[in-house]
């Protein structure tokens, strides 16, 4: 599956300190501790609606992981996956009338362009579950083998992953079992589901119904793949066992990432004889909210970034909006912090075109410092805005470089994402911002 195109990202005069973000599983801020390549799972999105705002600042969260390791000198392996299977899509195509498969196409398609006029960096394998469904059957299949799975024994042919004899599970969530019941209740799974060894215990493969897409499966059991095998297999393709990062929203926690990791860890251990943890560190988002509720699809109170930048907002002017909250921070979408996001980038645009300004070393070193230390985003704001505001109000006498106006708006573009040079606006798309030759007004 193509992903979408890359922002440049400009060279900056040096390199950053060592990433360091909260570990879900440990309950603290950790340092990450790269090997030669730094490599991060993030979930990716089933496409049966448009992207909205909980969906950008997942993503913009990781983007600056992805940017800060790259600042330190990092190769970074990123991948994301699509969820291009499930029942959600299948139960919007059905709802409308559509073919899921095209469904899941455009938008996927929109998807795409959102990230792009975000100057979000791409993964480097995006990877749909469809194109991975023959893997996840030879892993469906070695978990049945290993006497890790059970079919269901009423005929549908759904099989579960036993989870009594997975060591460690919960060491990700850190829930009660009471806790994970109702998430799992809540967030797609069926623990009171009659037959099931246990409640917990998450589906691993979805045997064959009227009038669902299917595919040739485990021990010939025709259907479809369950949701969490489904990340646990492109992860295990793609980046291995003991990535750095696995990254998403805060309600990916439990099920998702905790059943992830448990099918993941069995299929390492039944290959290698080893124990491994499946990711190092778990980083998670919070979310955001609209009319004091959480936005989602469920609750139909979205906002889309598509939308927004139909009616010509400036896609930078979204990207600060939702990095001004910090990543981990529960917050509010509201029409006065796109406002303030505005007039920010307006600010700052016209403070980076002047000829000359306020020292940029410290600008860069104090961006460099804030977003290392837990992504923090709303510091690296404020230095800028201190830099800004000297610079548009210097006076003749005050000391001033240069330089600064190019530096800054380097540091800004390569480390916030933030493009304030050389913008032009794709006329076939409002509010589409594209890469352009940089130019300075006086």
């Amino acid at each position: 599956m193509l992903a979408w195109p890359a922002p440049l990202l400009p060279t900056l005069p040096g390199t950053g300190p060592v990433l360091r973000v909260h570990d879900t599983a440990r309950g603290e801020v950790v340092a990450t501790q790269p090997d030669t390549t730094a490599r991060m799972y993030v979930c990716g999105i089933t496409p049966y609606d448009a992207t909205h705002l909980g969906h950008a600042a997942t993503y913009l969260a990781f983007d600056l992981v992805n940017r800060v390791w790259r600042d330190g000198g990092s190769a970074v392996h990123y991948v994301q996956n699509v969820t291009d299977i499930d029942d959600p899509l299948l139960e919007r195509a059905e709802r409308d009338g559509e073919d899921w498969v095209v469904l899941g196409m455009r938008e996927t398609a929109l998807f795409r362009e959102d990230m792009t006029a975000l100057r979000v960096l791409p993964p480097d394998d995006y990877v749909g579950a469809v194109e991975s469904v023959p893997r996840i059957v030879a892993h469906v299949e070695t978990l049945l083998d290993e006497g890790l799975a059970y079919v269901l024994d009423d005929g549908t042919g759904d099989v579960y992953h036993d989870v009594a004899q997975a060591p460690g599970f919960g060491a990700e969530s850190g829930y009660d079992d009471a806790t994970m019941l109702r998430f799992s209740a809540e967030r797609g799974g069926d623990p009171d589901r009659p037959g099931k060894r246990n409640r917990l215990d998450p589906m691993l493969w979805r045997g064959q119904r009227p009038g669902e897409p299917s595919w040739p499966g485990p021990k010939g059991i025709a259907g479809r793949p369950g949701w969490h095998i489904e990340c646990a297999t492109i992860a295990l393709e793609t980046i291995g066992m003991g990535f750095d990062v696995q990254g998403g929203g805060s309600d990916l926690v439990f099920p998702h990432h905790e059943f992830s990791a448990v099918h993941a860890e069995a299929l390492s251990s039944s290959a290698t004889g080893v124990k491994q943890p499946f990711a190092r560190t778990y980083v998670h988002a919070a979310m955001i909210g609209l009319d004091g509720e959480k936005m989602s699809k469920s609750r139909g109170n979205l906002v889309f970034v598509s939308k927004l930048r139909g009616e010509g907002v400036d896609p930078m002017a979204i990207r600060l909006a939702l990095l001004a909250g910090h990543y981990r921070t529960d917050r509010a979408w509201t029409p006065d912090l796109l406002r303030t996001a505005e007039r920010r980038l307006a600010t700052w645009r016209r403070a980076v075109a002047r000829d000359a300004g306020a020292p940029a070393a410290p600008v860069l070193q104090g961006l460099r410092e804030r977003l290392s230390d837990d992504l923090d985003s709303p510091g690296a704001i404020a230095l800028v805005d201190t830099w800004a505001e000297q610079t548009l109000a210097a006076a003749p006498g005050d000391e001033t470089d240069d330089g600064a106006p190019t530096v800054v708006a380097d540091a800004v573009d390569a480390l916030l994402g933030v493009a304030l040079l050389g913008v032009a606006l794709d006329p076939c798309v409002p509010g589409r911002a594209l890469d352009g030759p940089a130019s300075r007004a006086h």
